[in-house]
Order: structure tokens, then sequence, then C-alpha cells
């Protein structure tokens, strides 16, 4: 079970919304950030390295105190507001016509520390570490987090009728095309009754931004420390998430490209992958994975289907099921070598929003010599890896559309 609860928000006037929110910090390097930042942009907050020129390194001293010191600023100008009043917010995103419905709240750091909170990534102590000094120099979720949960019919119907009979606090589509609609939940009774219903949620499972649910964590626990007087009710126990049900969410596909073949001709290496797939060129014309242990590859200006041969992959394991296991095991590793997918340099992996033609590209400029599409890993397969306590490979999973940062804001201060 976990323990969630509403928060005084801090966000930007109606008027602003729009301007304010910006993409999150790791979606963007720093100088598409700086030519992409507007006035009042949250980006000047969450990659203050832009405000330099040169542009300064983004784990300076000074930069971090920058980030310290545009926050206030933004509050002294009325760029952020904070609610008087705790409550939780709808936030709902509208892409290819589909809208999901999420929840923003504030979730305890003991349930991440516990698994009540589950998690399907390894993090990187150096990521977490930067962002442990964001939240603790700022004191405060600057960007949320993305949470799943299991389905709940009646939290669905609190959500319907604040989207029902209110009008938006907020509804502006961004440059990228994708929409973005936000609501105070002001009524008191609907509040109470959302912590009462996720306190009989079983587990959240961290969709999209473990280094920054870690880092929350990591600082809720340094408080703990520091406070001898503390009680597990403070401001700093708790992080922002954006929550949504497990059914309206979708992962789309993240693949592969690679630079050499591995000192093989094409017709062996195509000769080496025949022994774990049936392989069907298909063509000039982009294809596209149909099915569950179904690839595409591209090579050499033509596209094939590669369907994985029976008993090449286990079904009955919740990671040997998933496709990057499939591909790395009988292709990357196999064939090309490539063993550690973390550290290698002969491999890049390109997100599904790009599409396919991202794949031809890179193979057609010379930069790659082969890539490889997968088809999309399922909520249900997040789920099962989560619960189970394994871990995914790398890159497996891109979620799609991106909460925006600074929609809200949730200070410990």
């Amino acid at each position: 079970m976990v323990k969630v609860k509403p928060f005084c928000g801090i966000r930007p006037p109606k008027e602003y919304a729009s301007e304010v929110a910006s993409r999150p910090y790791d979606v963007l390097n720093s100088v598409e950030a700086k030519a992409e930042a507007s006035e009042r942009s949250l980006l000047h907050i969450i990659k203050p390295e832009i405000d330099f020129d040169p542009i300064a390194d983004e784990h300076s001293d000074e930069v971090y105190q920058k980030a310290v010191d545009n926050f206030k600023l933004w509050r002294e100008r009325g760029w952020l507001e904070q609610d008087e009043q705790e409550y939780y917010y709808v936030y709902a995103q509208t892409m290819n016509g589909r809208t999901q419905y999420g929840i923003a709240m504030c979730c305890h750091f003991e349930d991440y520390l516990s698994g009540a909170i589950k998690k399907h990534e390894l993090t990187r102590p150096d990521k977490e570490e930067d962002r442990m000094k964001h939240v603790r120099n700022q004191k405060a979720n600057i960007e949320p987090v993305f949470f799943t949960y299991p389905d709940n019919a009646e939290i669905d119907a609190i959500v319907e009728s604040v989207v029902k009979n209110n009008e938006p606090d907020y509804d502006f589509t961004a440059a990228d095309g994708f929409g973005h609609h936000f609501w105070v939940i002001r009524s008191r009774e609907q509040n109470d009754r959302l912590t009462e219903l996720f306190a009989q949620v079983p587990a959240l499972y961290v969709a999209d931004g473990h280094h920054r649910t870690a880092a929350a964590a990591r600082v809720g626990e340094e408080c703990m420390k520091a406070n001898p007087s503390h009680t597990g009710q403070e401001e700093y126990c708790y992080f922002l998430a954006v929550t949504f049900p497990a059914s309206q969410l979708r992962i789309i596909d993240y693949n592969r490209v690679v630079k050499d073949l591995n000192g093989l001709s094409k017709e062996e290496f195509i000769s080496r992958v025949e022994e774990s797939f049936m392989v069907e060129k298909i063509g000039e014309e982009i294809y596209t994975p149909q099915a569950l242990h179904n690839f595409s590859m591209y090579l050499d200006g033509e596209w094939y289907s590669l369907t994985a041969r029976e008993g090449t992959y286990d079904d009955g394991d919740p990671i040997g099921v998933l496709d990057v296991t499939v591909l790395s095991d009988l292709v990357l590793d196999k064939v090309l070598g490539i063993e550690d997918l973390r550290t290698s340099k002969r491999i890049d992996f390109v997100g599904g929003i790009r599409g396919l033609g991202e794949l031809k590209q890179r193979v057609d400029s010379g930069e790659m010599q082969v890539a490889f599409a997968l088809y999309p890993v399922s909520m249900q397969q997040l789920i099962d890896i989560a619960d189970t306590g394994n871990i995914m490979p790398p890159k497996t999973t891109w979620f799609e559309p991106k909460l925006r940062s600074g929609v809200v804001i949730h200070s410990f201060e």
C-alpha cells in the first residue's frame, strides 16, 4: 500500500502556463535548450547553464546556484505562484488524438525505499547525485516523475467528474503538437477520497524518471536523518509525481543502430542472423515490426523482417520474453560482439518518436551500418518485471508524450 497526499502546488498563472512549461531537462542538450528557452521558460531553472555565455558546465557550483536564483526570481516576478491550499491536480496529455489522464500528487520517499514504488531500470550514481543537488538546493521537486498504477474504477470516476464539470485551469498545445490540460481538484471531499483510495493501491510503478525518483527519495532520507524530531509527516518526506492508470499508457519502440558488422561481410552477417531468425527481404519500403519477436532490420539500402525461431527465447521469463533481450542475446552479442549496451561505443539508441526513417537516415549517411526496430514493450511486461524485482535491459522503454516541466512544482521548504 502506498502513502500519497495533496500539496500546495507552485505553478504559473494561466496566461503564462504555455510559456513557462518546458520540455524535461533530459530531452534537450544545452544548445537546444538555449535556442528553445523564451524569457519565462522553466528551462532557465532546470538547465540554468544556458544563462551563461558561453554555456557553462551544467555540474558547476555556479550553475546549481543559478537554478536557485532563477527559481526565486520566477516567484518574485509572479511567473510562478503557490496555491494557498493543498490539492491534487489532474494533468492530461493528448497525442495523436488520444488523451491520457494523470493525477499530480506527492508520494512518500519511504515507499520507494521499501519497494512499494517499484522500478524497472538501474540508475547511475553520478546522475542521481546531479539530481539530488538540484532537489537539495531548491528544497523543491521542480520536475515531476512519471508513475503508473493498476487501474481503479473509483479513481477514474473522480477524474472524469473533475474533467467534465470544470473548465481546465490550463489548456494548451505545445510546439511539438502535444496537448496539455490541467485541472485543480478543489473539492475537499474528492481530495480526501483520493488519499483514501491510493492508500489501497498495492504499488506504484516508475514509468519514466528513475534518476529523479531515486534522487528525491535520497534527499528525503537525508532530511530525515538530519532531523532528530522527524515524524514522517514532514513535507520533505514527499516528492512530486504525476501518476496514470496503466491501461491509458502506451510504450513506444526504442530502436538500435550499430556502426559495423563486426568484421563480417553482408552475406556472412545475414547467414549468422539466419541461425536464430527467419529472415525475409522486404525491399526499399520501410518495414515495421508486426508482433512480439518480429523485428525489422535495415541494411545496405534494404529492409528485412526477422522473426525469432521457436526455442530461441523464453516467454515464461519476464526478462527473456523481451525483444530487447532476444535481439541483444542473438544478434548484438552473439553475432556483432556487443556485450555491454551501457558502455559500447559501437551502438546507439533511437526513440521510436523519431520514426523508422531516422534509422534509414543514420545508415544511409554512412554513420551506422545496420539498424534494428523492435516491437514495443507492453505495460503488462513492465509491471511483470517490476513485480518480480527484475531490471530491464538498457534503453527498453520510451514513453511519449513527456510531462511538461513547470506545469506544477512541489516545494518542501
